[in-house]
């Protein structure tokens, strides 16, 4: 099933530029793409558009955070 989630779209692109920021150089820039675009796809009709992207950085920081601690 095709759902149109698995290119990036503004939300994901607007959570990446931030994550890049503080993420760049300690894990993978494929690490963080996929991350946030495997977040996008759990978030899919679960947020209300206008609260995506933060919602978006949120659950993409928090998994990323614990993949760099090793948890």
């Amino acid at each position: 099933m095709t759902t149109g989630l698995d290119q990036p779209d503004r939300h994901c692109r607007d959570a990446l530029v931030a994550l890049t920021a503080e993420f760049d150089g300690v894990l993978p820039r494929e690490v963080l793409s996929g991350t946030v675009l495997a977040a996008r796809r759990d978030l899919d009709g679960q947020v209300a558009r206008d609260s995506l992207t933060e919602m978006l950085y949120h659950l993409a920081h928090h998994r990323l955070d614990r993949l760099r601690i090793g948890a």
